[in-house]
């Protein structure tokens, strides 16, 4: 199987669309897309960067997505079942990792 990669991070943030104008502006990133929550999905042409608001959450990093070969090659050598994401993003599913933080996993990767 080839080695995953990360593809995404996803932040939660206070203001999405002051934190996509900083990122747009100090690093070049693009916008790719807006969800229909809001979320602001950006890319360096490598990696996404997904700006969710969710206050009932953490501020900051949320989680993190490999694009994957295959999903069940990862719940196997996991020793888990990938859970559906039903947020609407891009990831097909999510896993928890050894201290139960999200782990997005898709084949089909992200909107470069």
């Amino acid at each position: 199987m080839e080695r995953p990669r990360i593809r995404h991070v996803a932040m939660n943030v206070q203001d999405r669309d002051a934190e996509a104008e900083y990122y747009k502006r100090v690093f070049g990133m693009e916008e790719k897309s807006r969800g229909p929550n809001g979320t602001v999905y950006l890319s360096d042409g490598y990696v996404g960067v997904a700006l969710i608001h969710n206050p009932d959450m953490p501020w900051g990093i949320n989680h993190f997505g490999f694009q994957v070969e295959s999903v069940a090659g990862i719940e196997e050598t996991a020793d888990t079942t990938a859970v559906s994401n039903t947020y609407g993003a891009v990831a097909e599913s999510w896993i928890r990792d050894g201290e139960g933080y999200r782990v997005d996993i898709s084949e089909g990767g992200w909107p470069i």
